[in-house]
Order: structure tokens, then C-alpha cells, then sequence
């Protein structure tokens, strides 16, 4: 299961340009927008990136504005965020053994990286309702791909019910409130 103690939450080009071009992209908004806000209450690390931002513009400011002061896109141009040296450097010093990704394009950035994560033998997390690609097949095919690569696929309401455990837990609350935020219709 993910914990939040050695769990890393990272946002895949979410950026303002690009978003209208993919499919669900309200869903995965909210949805991303819910893991942040988990990851804040929970004390999960939280990281983003920005693939060419003078082109595809900064991430969403849904999803900037619950950001914590900490958190700052990084740019790059590599599709694989572990390709962009100021991230890879960055997040090299600290141990965290889970890896969950959110962002697009599932087929391109967000497979690049999770499969350079699983490459350097981390488990890698993915939230498939957080995720998204201009094309149903390009989504589809990638999610088999890296599930086949030995990635984890979830959901954003797993997640957030993994990272709190228990309903003893003091953010349950909150997390119970954003489960409840939830925009997709029921089954």
C-alpha cells in the first residue's frame, strides 16, 4: 500500500495550453486537485513539472493555487522528468520508495517517467482518473504498457484512503470531505 511518509506525489505537465486538447481534462483537474490537497493534509511530498512553459504556458491555476509554498514547476524539455537535471538532482537526496503520477500526457511524459522510475526500481503509483492523453488509445495503451512494466494502477479515492489508513487518523476528516468532492458519476 502507499504510505505517505515515503511517498512522492508528482504533477505531469498540467499546463494551461495544453489541457483543452485532452480528454476528461476537468475530471483530472479535480481530481489531481484532490491529491494535493491529500498530500498537503498528510504530509505527503508533493513535486511538478512544466514541459516547454514558454509554449504550453504554467499549470492550471486550479491546481497551483492549492500548491504549498514549497512547491515550484520545474521546467523542462525531456519528456521524462527524470531526463531534466534540475529535477533529477532534486529529488535524488531524498528516499522516497513510492512514486505516484498524475498529468499528461499518459502516452509521452508521464510513461517516460514512470518508466524510468521503475527503472531505477521505485514503486510507481497511477491514479488512472488523474491522467489523461488527447487520444482514448494513446491513453489505454500506455496504462497496459506500464502496468505490464510493473506500475500500480489506482485511483485518486484509493490513494487518498491508502495515505490515511484508518478513520482515526486526525486528517480523515478532510480527506472524507474531498472523497465527497468527487465530479464523475457513480456507477
Amino acid at each position: 500500500m502507499i504510505s505517505p511518509e515515503n511517498s512522492l506525489l508528482l504533477l505531469i505537465d498540467l499546463q494551461e495550453r495544453l489541457m483543452p486538447a485532452i480528454r476528461r481534462a476537468d475530471q483530472i483537474i479535480a481530481n489531481t486537485r484532490r491529491l494535493v490537497l491529500g498530500a498537503n493534509e498528510l504530509g505527503v511530498r508533493v513535486a511538478a513539472t512544466e514541459q516547454y512553459p514558454q509554449g504550453l504556458g504554467p499549470t492550471v491555476a486550479a491546481i497551483t493555487e492549492v500548491f504549498s509554498e514549497d512547491v515550484r514547476p520545474l521546467p523542462k524539455k525531456s519528456f521524462s522528468c527524470l531526463g531534466c537535471p534540475e529535477f533529477s538532482d532534486r529529488i535524488d537526496g531524498e528516499h522516497y520508495q513510492n512514486i505516484l503520477l498524475c498529468g499528461v500526457e499518459t502516452h509521452v511524459c508521464v510513461l517516460q517517467t514512470a518508466l524510468d522510475f521503475l527503472e531505477r526500481e521505485k514503486t510507481v503509483f497511477l491514479p488512472t482518473d488523474a491522467l489523461g492523453s488527447r487520444f482514448l488509445t494513446d491513453h489505454e495503451t500506455a496504462l497496459r504498457r506500464l502496468e505490464q512494466a510493473g506500475a500500480v494502477l489506482t485511483t485518486t479515492e484509493t490513494t487518498l484512503f491508502e495515505w490515511c489508513r484508518t478513520a482515526d487518523n486526525p486528517a480523515f476528516k478532510t480527506i472524507s470531505r474531498l472523497v465527497k468532492e468527487r465530479t464523475d458519476a457513480p456507477i
